[in-house]
């Protein structure tokens, strides 16, 4: 009974590592949203820019910190080598007169130790940063944005350039099955008189040229599974699946649809300009903030200790304290502060008129990204057209040439025809697809 258990046991440990080693080895499969949630996780660039905004929440408070209290303490033990020599006249002491007598004052060691506090009362800069803090921390937070936004376009981009691959590779596929069957049937048709040397020699170069376009395929969908897995951050080494399918992203964009709606203040780009500029009317604030004065209040207060022996705790300890307050005022600085100032309004009126030039740029962008779109879907539905009319026209030629009724030259010039119109709409598919991309980020849609 035990030996029953025990291999009971040891069959159920087998079980569950051969099932943990199968969970481990299976590639792990994405749709296009769970692809670009992974990224906006594992993207090292927006790690980065996650710890930009930290490092903008931190600044902030070091901005605010420099205005509150500020508490520092000092300790210094001193031992005189020598103690300092004074000169004072000798008829202090009964001297002759016109004679000086060395003196030494003081004692061999000395301590002391304090507590000093300082407070802000004004400081027109301050004023200005404290003032600044949170635009500061939002500049973080727009950049964050527009990078998830680059990081969602490229994401999507490869996305699409795997599932095209992929279909690229299939229809490749079954174009070289296609083709080794009609060489074999063509081969034994010469084997048995039917057929010339030609038309085999024609096949077999058909053949070789439909291999290498699987080669390729292949290659190219190693390329485009590579950049996609390192656009989201995910392992290189590790494979990867995808659970979209091309039509449902291709299908949608070639029918027809009203226009995407398009408000400029809400688009990312315009954002920042908008944060630029009142940052530099904030920078305008602060050199004029220059010419105000600084006030501060401090405190101290030290202890003091005097001894010819080393052990200076044993001795008497002389309080001392003080309590006061300090203004610096600018008096004069011979035009410095003006002409910072005047460089801080130049800086104003260039963020201003980058402002009005993001308005502009960003309409202009739309316009060309609807018009690019417009030409994308046309061109996708022509290539389509001429794909589908390409594979009739191969099919029916392929019926030809097994009844003998063409040539294997004219043959071989349709399959160019067909491989040529399938590459020419795997472009447009890419085209109208990049186009929609270009469509969505410029109407702040991504």
């Amino acid at each position: 009974m035990e030996i029953k258990i025990k291999k009971y046991l040891l069959l159920l440990t087998i079980v569950f590592c051969s099932l943990v080693i199968k969970a481990q080895t299976e590639p792990m499969a994405f749709s296009l949203y769970e692809a670009t949630q992974f990224a906006m996780e594992h993207s090292y660039i927006l790690q980065n820019t996650n710890k930009d905004i930290t490092t903008a929440r931190k600044k902030v408070w070091e901005t605010i910190s420099t205005g509150l209290p500020q508490v520092s303490g000092t300790a210094n033990y001193n031992m005189f080598l020598n103690l300092p020599v004074s000169l004072i006249p000798a008829e202090f002491v009964g001297g002759e007169p016109g004679t000086y007598i060395p003196v030494k004052f003081g004692q061999d060691y000395n301590s002391d130790f304090g507590l000093s506090v300082s407070q802000q009362i004004f400081d027109g800069s301050w004023i200005v940063g404290v003032s600044s803090a949170e635009l500061y921390v939002n500049l973080a937070r727009q950049a964050h944005e527009k990078t998830e936004i680059d990081i969602r376009d490229a994401v999507s981009q490869a996305y699409y350039m795997v599932l095209i691959s992929e279909r690229y590779k299939i229809v490749m596929e079954e174009n070289l099955a296609n083709t080794q069957k009609l060489y074999d049937e063509t081969k034994v048709y010469y084997e048995n008189g039917f057929r010339e040397q030609q038309d085999v020699d024609q096949l077999k170069i058909l053949l070789k040229t439909a291999e290498n376009e699987v080669s390729r395929s292949e290659r190219e969908l190693k390329i485009a599974n590579t950049v996609l897995k390192y656009t989201m951050g995910y392992q290189l080494e590790k494979k990867i699946s995808l659970t979209d399918n091309l039509d449902i992203f291709v299908l949608p964009l070639v029918k027809e649809e009203s226009p995407v709606a398009f408000d400029y203040n809400q688009h990312i780009d315009y954002k920042l300009a908008i944060s630029n500029f009142q940052v530099s009317e904030k920078l305008l604030k602060l050199e004029k903030s220059t010419f105000l004065p600084r006030v501060s209040a401090f405190y101290s207060y030290t202890k003091t200790s005097y001894s010819n022996e080393a052990n200076l705790f044993k001795e008497e300890w002389y309080p001392s304290s003080l309590v006061g307050l300090q203004a610096s005022i600018p008096i004069f600085n011979s035009g410095e502060k003006h002409s910072k100032v005047q460089q801080a309004k130049i800086e104003l009126e260039k963020a201003e008129t980058d402002l009005k030039y993001a308005e502009i740029t960003l309409q202009k962008d739309y316009i060309t990204a609807t018009a690019e779109m417009e030409t994308a879907i046309d061109k996708f539905k022509n290539d389509q057209e001429s794909r589908d009319l390409a594979r009739s026209i191969l099919d029916k030629t392929h019926i030809k040439f097994n009844n003998g009724m063409i040539s294997s030259a004219e043959l071989s010039q349709q399959e160019t025809q067909y491989i040529n119109a399938f590459q020419a709409l795997v472009s447009s598919t890419m085209q109208l697809l990049q186009a929609d991309l270009k469509l969505k980020k410029a109407v702040g849609a991504l």
